[in-house]
């Protein structure tokens, strides 16, 4: 299951609406197939697994991060019914789909067929591989991911504006890979005007994968359609289309827009060890006025450092969804 979900993270940011899944199959103690959800969504993993394997799939056993799908659609068929075909004898699964077109219904066929079904192998694993699917299935929205470079002393530019570069090289090769994991990654119509960003993925063999570009801006109507997007708020990202996984990258009052709005599910805050004085704050005012509020929102999910900055990630918690 560990490799399924490794697989899976191969297709993060590329398979919306569909789930970026993961699927091995393993005949005799080894590997016959993998597959992983391909862009666009479609083939799904178990059906390229399965076309890997071909006949040894047959008494073998199929590890899928998520439940088979029940629904069969004009773009395939469903994967509950080809790993019937197949003959496996049985069949791991991490998580229950939370579509209601499968919602179990994978699980009751292949049981009907005579397969063993295991369920929640790794789950834990398998909800952060596929969090923004999953988001946008409870909360009817993308998974919200803000990230942040900043001086040792919270600023990301001097008071004049100068913010190239606050961290160094592999904080901002790491932060290009994040953008190759997001369907879109957004920003403010401030950032737009000032510094006409490009927003792609500029790492050897990733350029492909840059994301959608969205400006945050209430004079939606004055955007040119050269590329960009526009909302007027930040509730308005439920209504992206094909978008799981939104990067937003500032600045401050757009940082805090979402924030305030508690649409964050997910924080990159990159530190360079700098001390800046008097610069431009990373994030504007939240209308916090009880410091108590302000605690028990978030958990620290990684540390590390890259060269002489620091990375830390938090991830906000809510209640179980």
């Amino acid at each position: 299951m560990a490799a399924a979900l490794a697989l899976a993270e191969r297709g993060r940011g590329r398979t919306a609406p569909n789930p970026n899944v993961g699927c091995v199959i393993v005949k005799d103690g080894r590997v016959a197939g993998r597959g992983w959800t391909q862009p666009g969504g479609r083939p799904h993993a178990e059906a390229m697994a399965l076309a890997e394997a071909g006949a040894a799939a047959q008494g073998g056993t199929a590890y899928a991060t998520l439940e088979p799908c029940a629904h069969r659609s004009t773009r395939g068929p469903a994967c509950s019914a080809l790993l019937v075909e197949a003959g496996v004898a049985r069949v791991a699964i991490a998580l229950v789909d939370p579509d209601p077109r499968t919602a179990g219904a994978g699980i009751a066929r292949l049981e009907a067929a005579g397969i063993a079904v295991t369920t929640g192998m790794l789950a834990g694993e398998a909800r952060q591989a596929m969090a923004g699917f999953l988001t946008r299935q409870a909360l009817g929205r993308p998974q919200v991911t803000l990230k942040l470079a900043t001086s040792l002393d919270g600023c990301i530019a001097l008071a004049n504006g100068e913010s190239r570069w606050i961290t160094g090289a592999q904080a901002r090769a790491h932060a290009h890979l994040e953008r190759a994991r997001h369907e879109a990654i957004l920003v403010g119509r401030g950032t737009v005007e000032a510094d006409a960003p490009r927003l792609d993925v500029r790492l050897p063999g990733l350029e492909d994968r840059s994301p959608r570009r969205i400006v945050l801006t209430r004079q939606t109507a004055h955007v040119r359609d050269d590329g960009w997007t526009a909302i007027g708020a930040p509730a308005e990202i439920a209504a992206l289309e094909d978008v799981d996984h939104l990067l937003v990258e500032g600045g401050a009052q757009t940082a805090a827009a979402f924030l305030a709005a508690d649409l964050v599910d997910r924080l990159l805050l990159y530190r360079a060890p700098i001390v800046i004085g008097g610069g431009a704050p990373a994030v504007g005012d939240i209308g916090l006025t009880d410091l108590a509020a302000a605690h028990g929102r978030w958990r620290r999910a990684d540390a590390r450092d890259l060269g002489s900055d620091r990375l830390e990630a938090y991830v906000r918690l809510r209640e179980a969804r």
